[in-house]
């Protein structure tokens, strides 16, 4: 038995060193890999994709020439066909973090949903702050953090608010029953066409779109930037500055009325009682 294992030094000396030259090569063309990728025009996501195939390849390499220096009468293709039946018992037993170790190098390679776009997927919404090979971190407006696998934005639909420098944004306005309707949309465009919130080389659309229980509505939209904030920020100056003009033209934005009706005459009381 010891002199078994004795015999064995010499080929497991061998493969340790092996393993540490491949550990030191993985290094060094992971080194090479980041600095070519930095120079091209490559999202941070396939940067990454690109130096985590480069250490996988290295390493698978090095494991197999180790592994045959280490078992003499192990060669390449009995490996490979041993490996191919284990490895459907490995997939069934790790279907899920294949399917999102795929899922996620399938959306490092598209080129859409990039690092600090805000998107909106299956519930989730909030600024893409990492994307790795098995999860995405998503981050939400208010701080916190949302560990997502990525087989989940791959298989469902997934908005992208930030795609676009710019993003069209409506909100709804009322106006009572006995306004004259052509001067409350002339006065609603006036008021947006001359806000800095809204783009004015791009079209701005005023709809009367429903008769409300107290008011007649109208659907203001128009185009500004698409990040989170530049959103809340535009509609805060739309509404105000909406608000403002209808005012100064007097014309009244209702809040809901209650009208009682009665079948028969209501009595009254007289003063005297």
């Amino acid at each position: 038995m010891w002199q078994g294992i004795v015999s064995l030094l010499p080929s497991l000396v061998i493969a340790l060193l092996f393993l540490i030259v491949t550990w030191i090569v993985a290094r060094f063309a992971t080194n090479i890999a980041d600095r070519l990728t930095s120079k091209m025009a490559m999202r941070p996501s396939l940067r990454e994709l690109v130096e985590t195939l480069v250490r996988i390849a290295i390493w698978a390499v090095g494991l197999l020439v180790a592994l045959t220096i280490l078992l003499p009468d192990l060669t390449p293709g009995s490996l490979i066909a041993g490996l191919g039946v284990g490895t459907v018992a490995i997939g069934f037993a790790f279907q899920d973090i294949f399917e999102n170790f795929l899922a996620g190098i399938l959306i490092m390679i598209r080129e859409k949903m990039r690092i600090g776009d805000y998107i909106r997927c299956d519930g989730i919404e909030g600024r893409v702050e990492q994307i790795m090979l098995r999860e995405t971190h998503i981050r939400k407006m208010s701080n916190e953090l949302t560990i997502v696998p990525n087989s989940i934005l791959f298989k469902n639909p997934v908005e992208i608010l930030t795609d676009m420098q710019q993003r069209r944004h409506e909100v709804v306005v009322g106006v009572s029953y006995d306004t004259d309707l052509e001067e409350a949309r002339d006065v609603i465009r006036t008021a947006l066409e001359s806000s800095d919130a809204t783009d004015g080389d791009k079209k701005i659309d005023i709809f009367a779109c429903e008769f409300n229980s107290s008011s007649v509505d109208f659907r203001l939209r128009w185009w500004s930037g698409s990040a989170q904030r530049d959103m809340h920020e535009s509609r805060d100056e739309v509404i105000r500055a909406v608000k403002r003009a209808l005012d100064e033209a007097g014309i009244e934005i209702p809040f809901p009325y209650i009208t009682h009706t009665f079948k028969e005459p209501v009595p009254m009381a007289s003063q005297g009682d």
